[in-house]
């Protein structure tokens, strides 16, 4: 009797008593289901027997049995047993009549029980840490309790009926940490010690610790305790798992500082923190820090990752306008268009230019090599207009630095100074090998 000829009830009767077969009525539970399906076979009811109501006995709950008192004449013929003998004897007996957990609606009932027990516990176990800890979630709102009573001041348990969690916190459970600190400033340190909620801030003072930062920032606060006092900021929403609108913005912040003050490191672990961000969906100024990506990657000539990067933008990103400014960039200086890129530079929206100044000296580097070879002579104020600097005097120490500051009228003042081209571009060639060879730059994402 082959199984393909067997109705589609019976074979969903035999997956699911299969499915319910353990270790110890495996061979009891086999038996029973040949002879079940060879009697129905024989008896031609293959197609008419309802299976979903046939229940094997051998998968039925084990009755606990029922001992009755021994008689004396039992308990005289046991006497000879030893003590050790007894005790092995009840074990055995007790194992023997254990409550069948095969039941899959006592199986279920029995892990809704402990992970009940479990979740009990662990609450337990962080409201222990202090009632100061349970007055900080009373107050910043991070673990909200519905239908609950809070027995503070006595030692009487906590009932928890349910438990939520903090809208702001994305992978919130029952034991993540909330701070307890109303310091508004605190020192960056690395944590090398388990967490203490007394050192840590909660969210409603980081956001006046934010509001007082900006205040210091436009006051013309030093930059290093500036943003010593941001990587603090940052940690404290990190062990708090905060991560909502505010935690964008904190990011967004510093590593707009970062920038300004040219520490292009810093501002390497803000934007990958950002793009975390992102891709969780919390909205923030995606568009510019996507343009600023792309000039980095532009700095950094990673090739590869910004052909990827560029492919995955979307119709929304491409329209816009920082977005499109830095895709200009990419394509002139694909193209060696050295003049466009220039003008580009100093049209950068935002903060662009910030990032542009990491590598336009680089790209006038190429755009002079390609004019020194191109012409016999060029005037110095043709440079300076071409390169895009600000004034010639930016232009002449320009050609110092990089040792091509050859004219042909060396005493002549700097806006008629002529370059001496084949000399220059000699001399060019061999710096730039020297100078742009490597782009070194930690923290990169």
């Amino acid at each position: 009797m082959s199984s393909e000829s067997w109705p589609p009830p019976l074979k969903e009767w035999v997956a699911k008593c299969l499915g319910q077969i353990t270790d110890t009525n495996r061979s009891e539970v086999q038996a029973e289901l040949k002879q079940v399906i060879a009697d129905a076979f024989a008896a031609h009811t293959l197609w008419t027997t309802d299976w979903a109501g046939v229940q094997l006995k051998s998968l039925l709950p084990k009755p606990v049995p029922v001992f009755n008192n021994l008689k004396r004449k039992n308990i005289e013929n046991t006497q000879a047993f030893t003590k050790k003998a007894k005790k092995a004897a009840q074990k055995n007996a007790a194992t023997a009549y254990t409550t069948d957990f095969n039941d899959q609606a006592a199986l279920n009932r029995r892990a809704q029980r402990f992970q009940r027990e479990h979740e009990l516990e662990k609450t337990k176990g962080t409201r222990e840490g202090g009632q100061a800890s349970l007055k900080a979630n009373n107050q910043t709102a991070h673990i909200f309790f519905n239908n609950r009573t809070l027995a503070s001041g006595s030692a009487s348990p906590i009932i928890v009926d349910e438990l939520e969690g903090d809208p702001n916190v994305k992978d919130w459970d029952p034991s993540t940490i909330v701070g307890t600190s109303e310091e508004i400033f605190k020192d960056y340190l690395r944590l090398t010690s388990e967490l203490n909620p007394k050192t840590i801030r909660p969210y409603v003072v980081l956001q006046k610790t934010l509001i007082e930062l900006k205040d210091r920032w436009r006051n013309k606060t030093p930059y290093d305790w500036v943003c010593n006092q941001l990587k603090s900021l940052r940690q404290d929403l990190t062990v708090q798992r905060i991560k909502n609108e505010f935690t964008v913005e904190v990011y967004e912040i510093h590593a707009r500082m970062a920038l300004e003050s040219i520490d292009i490191n810093e501002y390497y672990q803000c934007q990958a923190t950002l793009k975390t961000l992102y891709d969780l969906g919390i909205p923030g100024h995606v568009e510019e820090f996507t343009a600023y990506r792309i000039l980095l990657l532009l700095h950094t000539r990673n090739r590869t990752e910004l052909n990827l990067f560029v492919g995955q933008l979307t119709p929304r990103q491409k329209a816009d306008k920082a977005v499109r400014h830095a895709l200009e960039v990419q394509r002139a200086q694909a193209m060696g268009n050295y003049q466009k890129l220039c003008d580009l530079y100093l049209t950068a929206p935002n903060m662009g230019a910030y990032i542009m100044d990491h590598f336009i000296d680089r790209e006038r580097a190429k755009g002079l090599m390609v004019i020194t070879k191109a012409y016999p002579r060029i005037n110095l104020a043709f440079l300076q207009k071409t390169l895009a600097y600000d004034a010639v005097e930016d232009a002449y120490k320009f050609l110092v630095d990089h040792q091509a500051a050859i004219f042909t009228n060396p005493y002549s003042p700097d806006i008629e100074k002529v370059i001496d081209c084949k000399p220059a571009n000699q001399k060019l060639a061999q710096v730039f090998e020297e100078k742009y060879r490597k782009v070194t730059i930690k923290g990169s994402i």
